[in-house]
């Protein structure tokens, strides 16, 4: 990445919340969690769950950082290095070809609740892109690459 690039994107905002998911396999054993920029202090926490993918923990770890945000008047932004969660947020749906198994039940139970609270609530959180290539790894990386 160019010098002209960098100074381009800046510096991440430290008064923010980001998030993270971590998948072992695709369809395989997925989590996510929220951290506090600032100090890395995990926020919340969840997994592992059976027979997901990472961009669906990547979307359910976005709408539980707006969710808690919403709940406790936090309105700081909300980086993630996905921008297909991002988009799926935006677009208050999921676009996941994940297939519905006994297995995964409880993962498509927790979409389905997402997909309504974002259809039922607004948030005043900005939505962030983590710019993984300028800043390194997301603070809330679960650091196995």
């Amino acid at each position: 990445m160019s010098k002209e690039q960098l100074k381009r994107i800046g510096q991440p905002i430290k008064n923010s919340i980001c998030v993270d998911a971590a998948c072992s396999g695709n369809p395989g054993t997925m989590e996510y969690q929220g951290v506090e920029v600032s100090t890395g202090e995990v926020i919340f926490k969840k997994g592992p769950y059976q027979q997901a993918n990472n961009n669906v923990g990547e979307f359910l770890a976005l709408v539980h950082a707006l969710a808690l945000a919403k709940k406790n008047g936090d309105k700081r932004p909300v980086y993630s290095d996905s921008a297909t969660a991002i988009s799926w947020i935006q677009n208050k749906q999921h676009k996941s070809n994940l297939k519905q198994t006994e297995e995964n039940r409880q993962i498509f139970t927790m979409i389905d609740r997402a997909v309504i609270w974002l259809n039922n609530h607004t948030f005043e959180n900005k939505l962030l892109k983590w710019e993984t290539k300028a800043w390194g790894e997301i603070p809330a990386d679960f650091g196995r690459k």
